[in-house]
């Protein structure tokens, strides 16, 4: 949620948040997020975590129309202790920090427009409220997803932002999950983009590798397309232990000076459950 601003713009509060002022949402604005919702809602299921589906009922957010943050942070509290806050857009990485120490999460109060539908630079509030909310409300996740915010004011602190940032991306982003009958679904930059709930499952084109930390903090990363390695984690619980039992200040200073793995890179001791064809990014690259 970085931003090149240091202090926060006009309207808003110390902390970056400003009010949602849902009832200013127009009736399209409303009917733009129950058409994401639908697309999404229809081919999650099977695809996706069990419990981010899970979350959608708990927290209710099958209701029509894009949901008010006093309601899904008093279900959302109720459940992990956790509440939405609005912000203008992205904010400072240690204002983003601080809220996650404080179980804040905080998004976008915007909402893309038609023209936007399949792609927008900027997280909207589809992306940050339907993509990472429902999985808030699961207690391992959510305690990973604090732990992450207090990992973050200290990597702030030891010049590691970058080194961390990419835990972010290959887990709370882009994540699967090993599943009894194949890989699923968790990561808010997947769910919440029809293009790439397909792609990060049915294709052949990206790597699908197991989670390993120190690797995936040298692994670069695509902020302009779909990514061409994806990262399985064994599990929400072995997650959040290897976050929490890590000690990152020697993990950090092992990774200085070490060179960056690319991101279709496959190494000797990877454990690959799918080593893809790259086709997709050839393609691409071709056509530019």
């Amino acid at each position: 949620m970085a931003t090149e601003l240091q202090f926060p713009p006009e309207g808003a509060a110390d902390d970056w948040t400003i009010p949602q002022d849902w009832q200013r949402y127009t009736a399209a604005e409303h009917g733009m997020w129950d058409h994401l919702f639908a697309r999404q809602a229809a081919m999650l299921p099977g695809r996706v975590v069990p419990e981010f589906m899970d979350g959608l009922d708990m927290l209710r957010m099958t209701k029509p129309g894009i949901p008010d943050f006093d309601e899904l942070s008093e279900r959302l509290m109720k459940a992990t202790g956790w509440q939405v806050v609005a912000v203008p857009g992205l904010v400072p990485d240690r204002v983003f920090f601080e809220h996650l120490a404080n179980r804040r999460f905080v998004a976008g109060r915007f909402i893309r427009t038609p023209e936007q539908i399949d792609y927008l630079q900027e997280p909207d509030i589809f992306h940050d409220v339907f993509g990472h909310v429902p999985l808030l409300a699961h207690p391992v996740f959510a305690d990973y997803m604090q732990a992450y915010g207090e990992g973050g004011l200290r990597a702030d602190g030891m010049g590691a932002i970058d080194r961390l940032a990419r835990l972010y991306w290959y887990t709370v982003e882009f994540g699967l999950i090993r599943h009894e009958d194949g890989p699923k679904l968790y990561g808010a930059g997947i769910v919440s983009s029809y293009a790439e709930s397909l792609f990060a499952l049915d294709d052949a084109s990206p790597n699908r590798i197991g989670f390993d930390l120190e690797r995936l903090m040298r692994t670069k990363y695509r902020i302009d397309d779909y990514q061409q390695s994806y990262f399985v984690i064994d599990s929400f619980e072995d997650l959040l232990r290897q976050t929490v039992e890590t000690d990152f200040a020697p993990l950090y200073a092992g990774l200085e000076g070490s060179e960056d793995i690319e991101v279709e890179a496959i190494l000797p001791d990877d454990r690959v459950y799918h080593h893809g064809t790259q086709d997709y990014a050839r393609a691409k690259k071709i056509a530019a």
